[in-house]
């Protein structure tokens, strides 16, 4: 029997085969990966400096650590040049020698990657983007030379907010860029991203809303950057970092003939339209769904897990509040379905609000906590939201 295959070493293919092994010790399982295929836990990388975490200690094993760990064979720098879905095989070359590598399930867990704004001048080869722990170690690297401490951050999302919250506890003296106006703008109604932004304010993070970044120009022989904005405004940085959201990686799948939209098209058992073919964590689009969070890959994994070992099982999406890492602005959000049309009802506290989605029935579809004391209702509220995908029986 040929082994079980997944491509990408990210948290969604390092969990499923933990969850894997769980249940199946002994069948052969590969990990292919283009990159060094260190085992780390992604959401770590926008709160390191609160947590006095240099990039090393990351790192929770090595490729051959985690092969030993999982008895899995893993091979980093390889890259997957074709999926030959009819023949179950895989095109895969390393150090510019190919050769085919068969699989009797294969599992696309290849993860996002970052979106890049085209901007002009001379700098702007220099902006840092962090999805990896390479991307993390280079602007840590980078950081750590530069004699000021100035940070402009293109994107006031999830991310982008969490970096300039981690890096006011090192002192950095931070700008955060978006053509929103206001920070968190998909995720939070108006009045609650208002309060949000006003928090991080105090806190020392600077904003530039409803404009955009035309032009990064080196000056000072290089030493500084120069960001120009389409308002007219002028900004000077060391370094510039982008957070501006993630892409799912479709175009493997693509090749392949494998159906995509945003994401990789899966059913709730997390398989494509090629047989034997899944889809895991950022790049799967489950029932429509893109949820590029922790939860959703751990419900995703286990469900998997179970069907790979020969017990058919549909991943289950209960309401999964996410944890925003914003201790100046304390928040959990629980995104209400896109598709459904939503009342916000709010309840002011002297820390802080919290904000219900209810829809047109009267159901709690999703809510926003922020500060302190709304955030004790987390549990309540979350049991009151019905299931995103419901379990199957």
């Amino acid at each position: 029997m040929h082994p079980i295959v997944i491509i990408g070493s990210g948290m969604a293919g390092y969990t499923l085969a933990r969850e894997f092994r769980k249940l199946s010790p002994e069948q052969e399982l590969v990990m292919i990966c283009a990159d060094d295929a260190v085992n780390y836990a992604k959401p770590t990388l926008s709160n390191a400096f609160a947590g006095k975490k240099a990039p090393e200690q990351i790192a929770l094993g090595d490729a051959a650590k985690m092969g030993t760990q999982l008895n899995m064979r893993i091979e980093p720098f390889t890259f997957v040049k074709e999926i030959l879905a009819e023949r179950h095989e895989l095109v895969l070359e390393k150090d510019g020698v190919t050769s085919n590598q068969p699989y009797s399930k294969l599992i696309l867990a290849v993860g996002a990657n970052p979106i890049r704004l085209a901007i002009a001048g001379d700098g702007s080869d220099d902006i840092h983007v962090v999805n990896s722990l390479i991307d993390y170690r280079a602007f840590r690297e980078n950081l750590a030379q530069r004699k000021d401490k100035r940070v402009v951050i293109l994107g006031a999302g999830l991310i982008g907010c969490e970096f300039a919250n981690d890096l006011l506890h090192s002192e950095y003296d931070i700008t955060v860029i978006d053509l929103a106006p206001q920070p968190l703008g998909r995720l939070l109604p108006s009045h609650i991203a208002s309060a949000f932004q006003q928090n991080l304010e105090e806190a020392g993070v600077k904003f530039a809303l409803g404009t955009t970044v035309e032009k990064v120009s080196k000056i000072n022989n290089g030493e500084d950057y120069a960001i120009t904005l389409a308002n007219g405004q002028t900004l000077v940085a060391d370094i510039v970092l982008s957070a501006i959201g993630l892409q799912p990686n479709i175009a493997l799948a693509k090749s392949a003939d494998i159906q995509t939209s945003r994401g990789i098209i899966t059913n709730s058992l997390l398989e494509t339209n090629q047989a034997d073919i899944y889809a895991i964590g950022d790049c799967a689009e489950v029932n429509g769904t893109l949820l590029p969070y922790v939860m959703p890959i751990m419900q995703q994994a286990r469900a998997l897990a179970k069907t790979l070992s020969g017990q058919q099982t549909a991943v289950h999406y209960p309401a999964m509040p996410v944890a925003v890492k914003t201790p100046a602005a304390p928040l959990t959000v629980l995104p209400a379905p896109v598709d459904v049309e939503v009342n916000w009802e709010t309840e002011e506290f002297d820390d802080g609000m919290l904000a219900k989605a209810i829809d047109n029935e009267g159901t709690l579809r999703g809510f926003v906590l922020l500060g302190a004391t709304a955030g004790k209702q987390r549990l309540t509220l979350t049991k009151l939201v019905p299931d995103l995908i419901p379990a199957q029986a």
